[in-house]
């Protein structure tokens, strides 16, 4: 059975988790960080001297970073269902997953903080404003390509859906003004009711 510590309000730790799912894997989740704290304590330490979730344990292997553990999962378990063999579909997902951590993650983290959890230094309504600014224009480049495919990296379903589909799920379920944006509503529709994301995608986003 797989281990992923970490709290299932991360949207890191959602990631690791809806890939468990997806590839039919068992695994237990033991909540550290946040409010949980243990993030500094030596036995988590020795797994991630980063103090970061998630953190994954397959028998021998320790896995930190979350795509990392997403990318892990789907190789070892989802091969020739969430990963790809080929080097260019399998490329198409790895810019998605990379597009994620580097774009969207670093726009939404604001508006998360500031509109959310009212994190002091976050809550100033310029600093929403742009952040959440920034977000829109980036949905805007992800609606532009889901219009001429149903996933991510083509037809089938794959890793990158899982972890886009989580920032996807952060933004749309926030509590501020968004402009329409079909497409990936359609996607984020479908991907969201797969019986693995649904023990992932904690509602109302926290």
């Amino acid at each position: 059975m797989l281990t992923i510590w970490g709290r299932i309000s991360s949207i890191n730790v959602q990631k690791a988790v809806w890939a468990a799912g997806e590839v039919g894997q068992s695994f237990e989740r033991i909540d550290c960080g946040g409010a949980f704290g243990g993030l500094r304590e030596p036995v988590f330490l020795a797994k991630n001297p980063n103090a970061q979730i998630p953190v994954l344990e397959d028998g021998e292997v320790c896995i930190w970073e979350s795509n990392s553990i997403v990318r892990y999962l789907a190789a070892r378990y989802g091969s020739g269902w969430i990963w790809e063999e080929d080097p260019a579909l399998r490329a198409d997902a790895d810019r998605w997953m990379d597009w994620i951590q580097s774009e969207l993650q670093p726009a939404l983290t604001p508006v998360l903080w500031g509109v959310v959890r009212k994190v002091p230094g976050y809550v100033d309504p310029e600093r929403i404003a742009a952040s959440a600014a920034k977000a829109e224009k980036l949905m805007g480049i992800l609606d532009a390509h889901l219009a001429t495919r149903s996933f991510l990296a083509g037809e089938r379903f794959g890793m990158a859906d899982i972890t886009v589909g989580c920032g996807a799920h952060r933004w749309l379920n926030m509590p501020v003004e968004q402009a329409d944006h079909p497409h990936v509503r359609r996607w984020y529709d479908t991907i969201s009711t797969r019986p693995a994301a649904k023990p992932a995608l904690l509602l109302p986003v926290a």
